[in-house]
């Protein structure tokens, strides 16, 4: 199937991606054949964020939106911000970047399915539940579009199943959120990290809750600091109060943290039990979980954004704004901007393939996406000193620099590499799940509508099986099994004296944890068949 653009991911910057091409063309009288390929099974199905939206970029985008329904219903009204001992809850000053007048609270999940609306009445083609899985190219090695997995495969891949599908595109824009795993391969190919620091995550961890009404206010936004935490580990809360007496809980870890026996999971239903949090939820019930990385390096960390016939957009190349904990308007104008730099490499020569948007870094560079990633680039690095220190730093940041001191802090390493051994720290004893507030792993998967098909060849790979028990285990007491936050990694058979390790890929929220934080980069995520994962609702 030959496109002029082939978008893989059917997230905020892809879907804006499309959108834009579309109205371009429009606006020219071109015909421009665009194509959106989505793994989950519908649009939205493995969205999950906050979500408060700074809608800049979604004026830019559609300036009507409010007109044609866009599902931002709940103004953002009130800003707290905390710092938790284990007892008590002490208000801080919210720092500027936090202010949230203007905005809105929302389901991203949702916002996607509407823009995916958009996307279609503008003439783009989506299919959901088809996984890009491999880039093709051209002899002279820029890319040529994407294949589909195949599927019904087998576990071994020894059954003769549906073959894959290949879209042949002009130019290719990877949309595919934090730790793509096509974008890793773009990253060797093109060496588009060359120059740039390493790229260090969070992994994001959610529930959707009913609560009660009167535990209930429209628009209130909490963030917190500190407990749980200790003051060496970067990592806060938000509570988020949409409509229909539902509140967005969540917990945020760098994955940069030391202590193998840490577990975000854990962390984040200890939390809950925090008093000035437990009595939102008194009453309540939990309706969704969810877990996804994110990308927090920053603009130091951004790779090169174009190559011979694609680009990168969105969250896939790292343009969270930490500070400001947003980053759906920056995934979005990261797009608006490569749309742009495309097409324009389309209409100056209609015939060409494989073309490189060298447009795409400029306009970049001009725009106001780069001020405010500059602004704030040394506040999420200054955490390496710890909490205080770093919330001492960041307001003299802000406040005497205003964003434009004359040095840049790095980020020297990546965050595998971060772990310590075992040895070195006490294992953390976390407390049962009551099953009211807070919950087991295997509950919580339940809750994200996660399935696999079962008769498919494993998409978490180990490049050496020996490694897990050699290694991980014998160093680092298999942190596998507390890192990943829907128990897929299981250590089994230490009874009997013969570990192993057993992978329970049917679980797997696509959260991409393992691929990031094992610690000799071991286990590879690659995409299971369409549609499977998880099938978010409202998150």
């Amino acid at each position: 199937m030959e496109y002029d653009v082939v978008v893989v991911g059917g997230g905020p910057s892809g879907l804006t991606a499309a959108i834009r091409l579309k109205q371009l063309a429009a606006e020219q009288g071109r015909e421009l054949s665009v194509c959106l390929l989505e793994k989950g099974s519908e649009i939205g199905a493995h969205i999950l964020s906050g979500a408060v939206i700074e809608p800049r970029t979604l004026n830019e985008l559609i300036p009507d939106w409010k007109e044609k329904g866009a599902p931002l219903n709940t103004p953002a009204l009130a800003d707290r911000f905390l710092y938790l001992t284990e007892t008590e809850s002490i208000q801080l000053p919210t720092p500027p970047q936090m202010h949230n007048a203007g905005n809105y609270i929302v389901s991203l999940g949702n916002f996607c399915r509407w823009l995916g609306q958009q996307a279609e009445e503008l003439g783009v083609e989506i299919y959901p539940g088809f996984a890009a899985a491999e880039v093709l190219y051209h002899e002279d090695g820029s890319v040529k579009g994407v294949a589909t997995g195949n599927v019904g495969t087998g576990k071994n891949g020894d059954e003769e199943g549906e073959p894959g599908i290949e879209l042949w595109a002009r130019q290719t824009i990877f949309a595919e959120g934090c730790r793509g795993s096509l974008t890793k391969t773009l990253f060797e190919r093109f060496r588009l990290r060359d120059g740039a620091d390493p790229q260090t995550y969070g992994i994001g961890i959610k529930e959707l809750w009913e609560v009660k009404p009167e535990h209930h206010q429209p628009g209130s936004i909490t963030h917190t600091v500190g407990w749980p935490m200790d003051t060496g580990t970067y990592g806060g809360s938000f509570l988020y109060h949409l409509e229909n007496n539902q509140v967005a809980v969540g917990f945020v870890v760098g994955l940069d943290y030391k202590n193998p026996y840490l577990s975000p999971y854990e962390e984040f239903q200890r939390f809950k039990t925090h008093p000035a949090i437990r009595k939102v939820f008194e009453g309540g019930r939990r309706l969704s979980y969810g877990a996804r990385a994110l990308s927090e390096g920053g603009i130091q960390s951004l790779p090169r954004l174009s190559f011979p016939g694609g680009v990168l957009v969105g969250d896939t190349a790292g343009f969270l704004n930490v500070p400001k904990i947003k980053g759906t308007h920056t995934a979005m104008k990261s797009a608006l901007l490569a749309a742009d730099a495309v097409f324009a490499v389309l209409s100056a020569n209609p015939e060409a393939i494989g073309q490189e948007a060298t447009g795409y870094a400029e306009a970049f560079r001009s725009s106001w996406l780069h001020d405010e990633l500059w602004r704030v680039r040394n506040i999420r690095p200054s955490f390496r000193w710890g909490l205080w220190p770093a919330m001492a730093y960041s307001a003299l940041d802000t406040y005497l620099f205003r964003g434009k001191a004359p040095w840049t802090m790095r980020h020297k390493h990546a965050d595998n590499e971060a772990l310590r051994p075992a040895a070195e720290y006490t294992p953390i004893s976390y407390p049962k799940p009551d099953g009211v507030l807070t919950f087991d792993r295997l509950s919580s998967v339940f809750i994200s509508n996660t399935n696999h098909s079962e008769d498919q060849p494993p998409h978490l790979r180990l490049k050496d099986p020996s490694v897990p028990i050699a290694v991980n285990l014998a160093t680092y007491a298999a942190p596998e099994q507390r890192y990943c936050p829907a128990g897929v990694y299981e250590i089994v058979g230490l009874e009997e004296n013969a570990p192993r390790l057993q992978i329970n890929a049917q679980n797997c929220v696509h959260c991409k944890t393992c691929d990031i934080k094992d610690p000799t980069q071991n286990i590879n995520w690659v995409t299971p068949e369409g549609g499977g994962g998880p099938n978010y609702p409202n998150m």
